[in-house]
């Protein structure tokens, strides 16, 4: 049986927690596109607005191909956050043509990890309870 697995994020971090026959792990994966900015302007360096934007798009691809990296074992895959990343992420998942898993998105304001992994594990429970 594959695993079930959730994460909660944001432009700045993802919080993956993957739910197995095996346990249950919890990842913690920092985005580089918030901080890119910070250095650029902390240099000096003030790159016109198409060029900053072409490197912030960079950065959020590397972090959400990182993001998916760590999900191709899950069957299920349930993402909460509370900006436009759930949204990017879920949109990334479909250029790796042939992914066939269950994506399903929520909105969800800032958690702590431990409030993460309980939505994530309620989530799946839920959803047994029902026969998804």
């Amino acid at each position: 049986m594959k695993a079930n697995a959730g994460l909660w994020i944001d432009h700045r971090e993802a919080v993956i927690v993957v739910l197995s026959e095996n346990g249950e792990t919890t990842t913690r994966i920092k985005s580089a596109a918030e901080d890119s900015h910070a250095g650029q302007a902390a240099n000096g360096q003030v790159p016109s607005d198409d060029l900053r934007d072409r490197a912030f798009s960079a950065h959020l691809t590397r972090y959400y191909d990182d993001v998916i990296a760590h999900l191709r074992d899950a069957g299920a895959i349930f993402i909460i956050g509370p900006g436009e990343a759930k949204g990017e992420l879920k949109k990334r998942f479909g250029v790796h043509k042939g992914d066939t898993r269950l994506i399903s998105v929520e909105t969800a304001d800032n958690m702590t990890q431990p409030q993460v992994v309980a939505h994530i594990r309620g989530h799946y429970h839920a959803g047994a309870k029902r026969g998804v």
